[in-house]
């Protein structure tokens, strides 16, 4: 299956009762209140077009310690499945499955040999070695994003609050929350100024620092000198990390936020529910920053759903709810050079690793493309199906123990099925088991999986993710 060139649907909760559905935002039982604690295409050019525990009692206060004996994992919130032959066989690309019975896997972060995953049990785990490690908990807000900043950990919930995590010095399985965005004392001093305040939600005064819709996601930039946060208030909010204070507000969109990167040059990536991907130029001035619309690389009627950049900043991919992956070229002033086929519901989530690119979708599926160095040529070389429900967080980090010259990576999916799993992927070589399709040119028709009955994206009428 082939899908180089150029060129939806919401999952009801398979734990609902009462008919939500798959992005909404439940109801928040307290606004926010401002207090630092948890606790109170450039248009489309014609292109060829090819198919191609619940919580342990130690852990119930964010800085509580964590005692791993006190885990309830043998008795199952997670419960580790490892497929020991596929470990060491290069036909079976899944390694194992972390199985919990906590909630939805909503965000995943990979560092060293440290796996972070949150969910909307509003906990953040922490596994090494496919075992429990640590964890820590907010009080409120499913964990929507997560991303390293050396040794802090910043997460972005569904209250619209951002969290900064520290791990402790003398216990690495203890994690302090050391700050909550925005802090109080830049909220005390912006509310003193009637200016500082815009119309958000239900047309109610707000102040500018803080998100009144949930967190989508979290950027960097490379120095790690400035966060970003994007939300579904349609904004993306721009923070110093040396001091958490909040530079700048952008409305960015006509509707959500629901993806950001941050790339080259100053320049700044979102994709939105509106159907566009813009680029801001960043300018600093002063002690603070400005974002200016630099140009509109896309737009069309599906939403946005998922941006990527991969580790060199050469190319940029992006996800729709068309289950459609459209990338750019950074050498060709980000010329759109193609679209990938190989989802047949919306693409939820992305990422890269040396010449791959990852898609995960709805359909509960993980392509896997391989980028040509010679034409940017992109093929599909492998579908990884395991998971029963949508694909919702990618991760993905070197393989240590891969051979010197193959570049084989370790791949974690996060799913709305209530599990993680692990996936070894190489470059060097197709994988053709079972839990795969074989690398082919067969129309991406022929991907004949069952696929979950549900609703249509468009019928749902969510474009939230």
């Amino acid at each position: 299956m082939t899908g180089s060139s150029r060129k939806g649907r919401i999952f009801a909760e398979e734990s609902s009762t009462n008919g939500r559905r798959f992005g909404k935002l439940k109801k928040e039982k307290d606004d926010f209140d401002g207090y630092n604690s948890d606790n109170n295409p450039r248009k489309n050019s014609p292109v060829v077009t090819m198919d191609a525990p619940h919580l342990d009692p130690q852990m119930v206060i964010d800085n509580s310690p964590y005692d791993s004996a006190l885990s309830p994992l043998s008795k199952s919130p997670w419960s580790s499945h490892m497929n020991e032959e596929s470990s060491t066989s290069n036909d079976e690309p899944l390694v194992g499955s972390l199985v919990r019975e906590e909630g939805h896997i909503y965000s995943l972060a990979a560092t060293k040999d440290l796996l972070y995953t949150g969910s909307d049990s509003k906990n953040i785990r922490v596994w090494k070695n496919q075992k429990e490690f640590a964890g820590f908990k907010s009080n409120s807000g499913l964990v929507k994003a997560i991303v390293i900043a050396g040794d802090k950990i910043i997460t972005g919930h569904q209250d619209g609050r951002i969290r900064v995590w520290k791990v402790s010095t003398k216990n690495e399985t203890l994690h302090k929350r050391v700050a909550t965005l925005p802090t109080l004392k830049n909220f005390i001093k912006c509310s003193m100024k009637p200016s500082n305040y815009v119309e958000g939600k239900r047309h109610r005064q707000v102040l500018w620092i803080k998100h009144y819709d949930a967190i989508s996601c979290l950027g960097l930039t490379e120095d790690h000198s400035l966060i970003y946060s994007a939300s579904w208030d349609k904004s993306f909010k721009v923070w110093r990390a040396s001091n958490f204070k909040c530079l700048e507000s952008v409305t960015a969109h006509d509707d959500a936020v629901n993806a950001l990167v941050v790339g080259f040059d100053g320049l700044v990536f979102t994709g939105s529910a509106d159907g566009t991907v813009k680029i801001w130029r960043r300018e600093v001035q002063g002690k603070g920053t400005k974002h200016f619309l630099s140009q509109t690389l896309l737009k069309q009627e599906c939403a946005v759903t998922a941006l990527v950049m991969n580790e060199e900043g050469t190319f940029l991919y992006s996800g729709s709810s068309d289950g459609l992956v459209n990338f750019w070229v950074r050498e060709t002033n980000l010329e759109h050079c193609g679209v990938l086929r190989g989802h047949k519901l919306s693409v939820l989530c992305l990422t890269t690793a040396g010449n791959l690119v990852f898609s995960g979708s709805a359909d509960m599926g993980i392509c896997v493309w391989k980028r040509s160095t010679l034409n940017n040529e992109h093929t599909c070389i492998s579908v990884l199906s395991g998971h029963t429900g949508p694909v919702k967080c990618l991760a993905v980090e070197k393989d240590r123990d891969a051979m010197c010259n193959e570049r084989r990576w370790i791949l974690y999916s996060g799913s709305l099925d209530k599990s993680v799993k692990m996936w070894k992927v190489s470059e060097n070589a197709l994988t053709t088991g079972h839990n795969n399709h074989q690398a082919s040119r067969h129309s991406v028709d022929s991907y004949t999986r069952e696929l979950p009955k549900v609703a249509s994206l468009r019928k749902m009428g969510s474009r939230r993710y």
